[in-house]
């Protein structure tokens, strides 16, 4: 079992803000990254979600989309070749709905060329159980990062901690905001105001022998410095990379 993920910088996008394969030629420059993560792929082909998706409150907003995608066999004959090609290494991020469709996904990863590791999500609500259920599933020749509720990760970790994972990584909070019309729209949380609870969670985690690799609310290097100090391994950054330029660096 192959459980280390080295990385050259402690830098990555999250999973869902840079497409599913890196773009040599594109608007960001990811010489600033150590590793790529694809947006997630579950099993089969997911259509994206009805209704409105993006919704701004202050300090943040609001996005359901449903992670649309076109299933992994898909995924990978159509990206296999540019994940191998990348000048960064490349983890997948899986969406599976059972332990059994993590293995299965993971046992398919490990003949695909390039691939540094994968990602796993957690369906929603996954308790302490579902998750070393996961985590267990998911072992094999690839280096496992499995990404935990921001909200839940104190409590899951215990239940991980010999999972021999090699690391844990956040999901963005979820929350809920109304539409003019009264209906209520349930989604993943963005934005500056989420870096405070980032933070807290970090703290709270860095005793818990599993590396960490932060996300939420970053938008400025000096956040970056303070969750590594805090006892972070890595940080992912997500929507402000969606701002068209951005400059990180490491002290």
């Amino acid at each position: 079992m192959k459980i280390d993920l080295n990385l050259s910088k402690p830098l990555m996008n999250a999973a869902g803000s840079l497409g599913f394969a890196p773009e040599a030629r594109g608007a960001l420059d990811l010489s600033h990254l150590g590793a790529f993560i694809t947006n997630p792929i579950s099993l089969g082909e997911r259509s994206p979600a009805r209704g409105r998706r993006y919704l701004p409150f202050p300090g943040g907003f609001l996005l359901h989309t449903g992670y649309p995608n076109p299933g992994l066999k898909t995924a990978i004959r159509r990206y296999a070749a540019r994940w191998r090609r990348s000048p960064l290494p490349v983890l997948v991020h899986l969406l599976p709905q059972s332990p059994q469709e993590a293995a299965q996904m993971v046992q398919r990863l490990e003949a695909v060329e390039g691939i540094a590791g994968v990602e796993i999500s957690l369906p929603l609500h996954a308790d302490g159980q579902a998750a070393l259920a996961f985590s267990q599933a998911s072992r094999g020749e690839l280096p496992v990062v499995l990404r935990l509720p921001l909200e839940g990760a104190t409590a899951l970790v215990p239940h991980i901690a010999s999972a021999g994972l090699a690391g844990i990584s956040l999901a963005p909070p979820r929350g809920a905001l109304p539409l003019p019309h009264g209906n209520i729209v349930h989604g993943r949380l963005y934005g500056p105001a989420i870096f405070p609870l980032a933070l807290a969670v970090v703290q709270a985690l860095g005793r818990s022998g599993i590396p960490v690799i932060a996300a939420g609310g970053v938008y400025r290097p000096e956040q970056v410095d303070a969750l590594l100090q805090a006892g972070a391994a890595a940080v992912q950054l997500d929507s402000v990379l969606w701002q068209g330029g951005y400059e990180f660096t490491v002290r």
